[in-house]
């Protein structure tokens, strides 16, 4: 079992833990991930990105939003408690090289993912500018940690309460249109694609098929193949159709967990709609 030695609740439906796994600390690369239960006997295996380790004290860090019954229950889980499953690091780790200029896109709850991938970047010798986005000051994570890491940052919200007022799509637009700072290499992680795949990841060893999208015509596993992929090559339509494809069960799993407060995220929002377009 993993002792959670940290909890710190970044917003209102994320949080931080620093949890005790010197195993999974000592052989993590970036991109990798981790599989749980919060329940030994018959909980649901969530994934979540291992954000940041600490070999000296045996830690890592895990940063997640509270989207489903698991997550929630997590969630309630205090300093001192164990978690009782905790397997990894599971996935394809990141190729990493010096390929130059790195732009790293990120967004939400997908800047905590992108820590590592920064950190290992730099650690190669790259330039890196990093983009990040948000509805609003407020709910940027990890702000100092990835201000330290980049050569550039820029910051953009929703509501223009910090930084630029806009899209991350907008500034890398500019980017990749100025002869002398074009970027060498884009990185994007963001919320919709990001916690819809962890949401249907079920064993991390591709056995269950539950995470199978389609990449170059091609099938692929995001637990084994990833979870990452050229986003020119992904089967965007199917990808967004399988998103929903448990939605009626996730709802009602959280609803009889007591945590449905009526709300709906605009990521499933959007998700069910490109769902209905496919169809």
């Amino acid at each position: 079992m993993a002792k959670i030695l940290f909890k710190k609740q970044l917003s209102p439906a994320v949080f931080q833990f620093r949890v005790h796994a010197p195993l999974i600390a000592q052989e993590r690369k970036a991109g990798q991930f981790i599989i749980l239960q919060t329940n030994k006997d018959n909980g649901e295996r969530v994934p979540l990105t291992i954000a940041d380790a600490d070999t000296e004290e045996g830690s890592i860090t895990l940063i997640f939003q509270t989207v489903g019954k698991t997550t929630t229950e997590l969630s309630k889980f205090e300093v001192g408690d164990d978690i009782p499953v905790l397997v990894g690091p599971l996935g394809s780790p990141t190729h990493i090289e010096n390929f130059g200029h790195v732009v790293c896109v990120c967004g939400g709850v997908g800047i905590a993912p992108m820590h590592p991938i920064v950190q290992a970047l730099k650690a190669a010798g790259n330039k890196v500018t990093i983009i990040m986005g948000a509805r609003n000051e407020s709910l940027f994570l990890m702000k100092e940690e990835m201000t330290a890491l980049a050569d550039n940052i820029i910051f953009m919200t929703d509501d223009g309460s910090y930084g630029r007022k806009g899209l991350v799509t907008e500034p890398l637009k500019e980017l990749c249109e100025d002869t002398k700072g074009k970027p060498d290499m884009v990185i994007a992680i963001g919320p919709p694609i990001m916690m819809k795949f962890c949401a249907i990841m079920v064993d991390g060893t591709g056995m269950c098929g539950g995470c199978r999208v389609t990449i170059g015509g091609k099938t692929k596993f995001v637990c084994v193949d990833g979870p990452e992929f050229d986003g020119h090559e992904v089967d965007w339509n199917n990808m967004l159709q399988r998103m929903g494809a448990f939605k009626p069960q996730e709802q009602e799993s959280l609803h009889r967990f007591g945590a449905n407060d009526g709300h709906k995220c605009n990521i499933d929002k959007m998700a069910d709609a490109k769902a209905k377009e496919s169809k």
